[in-house]
């Protein structure tokens, strides 16, 4: 059993930066692939990034190719999200969930969520 929680989400105005934590309770944590979901009003939830269990490897979507950053601290059972250049767009809820195993790209992959946190991006 996992158990995540968010935190980091705030108001920015646009072209500002954000850093999310996501921080597990639970054990083996770095046997656990970390993924960002986002999901804004009206819209379905999708993904942002996801990086392995070792933190060795990464996947970013399109959009956030060079503004996002995902690492993580396995000491520290964490999983940052640096964001940069953030616009209006990038307004949602996000949401960190865990994997057993590898990247997955799809939603159904992941077996644990948190509640998420709330950024948005003012212009």
């Amino acid at each position: 059993q996992v158990q995540l929680v968010e935190s980091g989400g705030g108001l920015v105005q646009a072209g500002g930066s954000l850093r999310l934590s996501c921080t597990a309770s639970g054990r083996f944590f770095s046997n656990y692939a970390i993924a960002w979901f986002r999901q804004a009003p009206g819209l379905e939830r999708e993904l942002v990034s996801a990086i392995s269990g070792s933190g060795g490897s990464t996947y970013d979507v399109y959009f956030a190719e060079g503004r996002f950053t995902i690492t993580r601290d396995n000491a520290e059972n964490t999983v940052y999200l640096q964001m940069s250049s953030l616009n209006p767009e990038d307004t949602a809820v996000y949401y960190c969930a865990a994997a057993n195993g590898g990247i997955n790209t799809q939603r159904i992959g992941y077996e644990y969520w948190g509640q998420g946190t709330q950024v948005a991006v003012s212009s």
